[in-house]
């Protein structure tokens, strides 16, 4: 690990003009000079294997007085971004309203990891490509931009299927933002100019021509909080992976249904494992919508969700994989008792 200097900030305007030093200089958030440091388990990570080489870290621990809280409103809920993973899986009422939320959770990393992870931390994850994480191999698009994808051609058993490009497929590797997708969740952003609200489907950038750029956030700026409108009790989120503990996901599925005497009033299906950014699947979504629930609508509705992908030499299985996962996701959540 290289060595670095250490601040920690003790309001969000000290944290912001902190990581502003990268703003200057016109850097990637990435690749930025200075980085937020809050759970740590993925950038302390990523320091070690030389990927992320940040000259400053500012500690926002400080900040989850403010940032922390699970706040039940008449609305909806509001998750603050410091609020540790495990916390929020099991408050009561994110199981009872938000089981979709509470579910891919407590199916992310391990039980250590979600005790000191937090959900803005966690949506802000890096791919787990290989080559993205192995400074040995200098083709990546993703850590050195237009260096070329070892991936393509390498081996792509984990990589994604949809929203690639001839530049990159690596894929999202998170869980609960599949769940905030679903639940069309907005996220507050605190920067220089004050806080801003952003569609969370519009926080991650598929990699077209610039992978390396991966998010909207511009530097300086930071994720505080998650809102969500409405209660979505009827809502899943199933996992296929290699095991059954601490594993990446195959293939995923966030499921959320608005169900009345039998019809599907609103839908909403989101797609993990699969995909370069957490993808939302609104063409299955509508076929779904104004439908008595059958087994045969479960399959057209996951063979619309994969209509589009695209597999390689070892990933094609995950398009067969991942329409049993949405049909399944979909089953559970019109049986679930609400």
């Amino acid at each position: 690990m290289r060595p670095f200097s250490y601040q920690r900030a003790t309001d969000p305007d000290m944290a912001v003009q902190a990581l502003g030093a990268a703003a200057a200089a016109n850097i990637p958030l990435p690749q930025a000079l200075a980085q937020p440091l809050a759970g740590g388990t993925t950038l302390i990570d990523l320091m070690k294997l030389d990927v992320m080489r940040p000259a400053a870290i500012v500690d926002i621990n400080p900040l989850a007085r403010g940032w922390s809280e699970i706040e039940p409103r008449s609305d909806g809920v509001r998750l603050g971004a410091l609020a540790k993973m495990a916390d929020v899986a099991a408050h009561e009422e994110i199981q009872r309203n938000y089981p979709v939320i509470a579910n891919s959770l407590k199916l992310a990393a391990s039980a250590q990891l979600r005790n000191m992870a937090t959900l803005g931390g966690n949506v802000m994850q890096r791919t787990r490509c290989s080559y993205f994480r192995d400074v040995s191999y200098e083709n990546c698009n993703k850590r050195n931009p237009g260096s070329g994808c070892a991936a393509l051609d390498g081996v792509n058993r984990m990589h994604a299927v949809l929203g690639v490009s001839d530049h990159c497929i690596a894929t999202y590797p998170g869980d609960f933002a599949q769940a905030l997708i679903a639940l069309d969740a907005m996220v507050e952003i605190t920067g220089k100019s004050g806080v801003r609200s952003l569609p969370f489907a519009q926080l991650h950038k598929a990699p077209g021509s610039t992978p390396d750029i991966e998010t909207a956030l511009q530097p300086g700026e930071l994720i505080s909080a998650f809102s969500i409108s409405g209660r979505w009790p009827r809502s899943v989120y199933l996992k296929a992976r290699d095991r059954q503990s601490y594993e990446f996901a195959l293939s995923s599925a966030a499921v959320a249904l608005d169900l009345q005497d039998g019809t599907i009033r609103d839908a909403r299906v989101a797609l993990g494992g699969v995909a370069t950014v957490p993808w939302r699947a609104r063409e299955a979504e509508a076929l779904l919508k104004g439908q008595k629930f059958d087994d045969g609508l479960a399959q057209r509705v996951a063979a619309v969700a994969f209509a589009g992908a695209k597999g390689r030499r070892h990933n094609s299985f995950k398009i067969a994989l991942g329409k049993r996962v949405v049909a399944h996701a979909l089953q559970q959540a019109v049986t679930m008792e609400v």
